[in-house]
């Protein structure tokens, strides 16, 4: 019997040992579990502070003093998305872009805006120079306008065809996406090179 005992209590440490462990994996587990929860909640009350219309994205703000290039994406914080293409040449010295709008959000978005501002503009010049010298000629003003006008459904994409005659090779332009649905959101300005 004194075998039995003396076997009996050498495991006896070695099972709580692992208990021990055990619970202290699992305390670890829910604390880190707890604080992920603790991070996420703190961020989309943040957003919720600073409203839907806000961009988010890594990089370039997308304002007039850090605008966006050829091919960037804006993005708000409520899920929708613009993408301004890269310009395209043709043999005529026109160039085609495209502005592709995404909506992530959970409504319907009404692209072309209200009668104060317009929903998109491009026009010659740095992005933070309101009053830049400079013409560029916008070839489907019309078409671009009422490809703007159909809402935009929940989790729809609308591509915006664009076509410009610069008055010369390397001509610097600004493409502006202003406020849909007439709420407040950030203007999105993206610098583009044509030639």
């Amino acid at each position: 019997m004194d075998t039995e005992e003396a076997t009996t209590a050498a495991d006896t440490p070695s099972a709580e040992s692992s208990r021990w462990f055990s619970g202290c994996s699992i305390a670890v587990i829910a604390l880190f579990a707890l604080f992920a929860l603790g991070a996420h909640a703190v961020t989309e009350f943040e957003k919720s502070l600073d409203g839907d219309g806000q961009m988010e994205q890594p990089g370039l703000s997308g304002s007039a003093h850090q605008p966006l290039g050829p091919g960037a994406t804006a993005r708000y914080e409520d899920g929708l998305r613009v993408t301004v293409s890269r310009p395209e040449a043709h043999d005529d010295g026109t160039y085609s872009l495209t502005v592709t709008y995404r909506n992530g959000t959970d409504e319907e978005l009404v692209l072309d805006g209200d009668s104060y501002s317009a929903p998109l503009t491009v026009r010659a010049g740095e992005a933070d120079d309101e009053n830049a010298l400079g013409y560029v000629d916008w070839l489907n003003h019309d078409t671009s306008e009422a490809a703007l006008a159909p809402p935009l459904g929940e989790g729809e994409e609308r591509v915006v065809p664009v076509r410009l005659k610069p008055p010369g090779k390397g001509t610097r332009i600004t493409v502006k996406v202003t406020a849909p649905n007439g709420s407040y959101r950030d203007t999105a300005h993206f610098q583009l090179t044509l030639g």
